[in-house]
């Protein structure tokens, strides 16, 4: 059975990882759990959500899929990061190295991402290439074994991607189907390049103000 860890740390942004959970966890054949510094709850960044780590990352020695989300808590990272300490152990292990949002700035402090073009939360594109990666607009870059999503929806489409990658696509087409992902959003303005300048900044100003 193939080993799927998805990674949790305080402040970490709810949707990043449960939208990969979804995907992934109904799939035959895959061991999905959710791994962090220590078993127990980790509370995500609005201080509102719960979820449950039943791993340790020092229990874990290999994994088959990796899955790092992002949150609020990469803003205050480096490399002696526990995730990022975690990455570093377990990616030469992997199949699938793999991030949604801003998850992407924990593989680049491992090292995971120089050099490569890979994609975050537009927010953090400035921070993403001062870590050695070339940043895009792209929703899902896959660079060999390293996937990464842009903001926190975009892991619906990474797991979809990823199940593809490993399973075939009529089994990603059919968790697709069972979790009725056939996006129509109300308005177009999910991504920077749909907006405003002003619009764009406004939203900056928003997302900078201490959580």
């Amino acid at each position: 059975m193939k080993t799927v860890g998805l990674v949790l740390y305080p402040r970490f942004t709810a949707l990043d990882i449960v939208g990969p959970f979804q995907t992934l966890v109904d799939v035959p054949g895959l061991n999905v759990f959710f791994v962090a510094a220590k078993k127990g709850p980790v509370v995500d960044h609005t201080g509102k959500l719960t979820l449950e780590a039943t791993h340790s990352f020092d229990e874990i020695d290999s994994l088959d899929v990796l899955v790092v989300p992002g949150g609020m808590a990469d803003r205050d990272i480096d490399a002696s990061n526990d995730v990022v300490q975690f990455i570093k152990k377990i990616h030469p292990t992997t199949t699938w190295t793999t991030s949604v949002c801003t998850g992407s700035i924990f593989l680049a402090h491992a090292g995971v991402l120089n050099g490569l073009t890979a994609t975050t939360h537009w927010a953090s594109y400035d921070r993403l290439q001062a870590l050695g990666a070339t940043p895009t607009e792209q929703r899902v870059v896959t660079e060999g074994k390293i996937i990464t999503a842009a903001g926190v929806s975009s892991g619906i489409d990474m797991g979809l991607v990823l199940v593809a990658s490993m399973e075939g696509e009529d089994m990603a087409k059919l968790i697709q189907l069972a979790i009725e992902y056939d996006p129509q959003p109300p308005f177009d303005s999910g991504a920077p390049s749909k907006v405003s300048p002003e619009f764009k900044q406004f939203a900056l100003q928003i997302f900078s103000k201490p959580s």
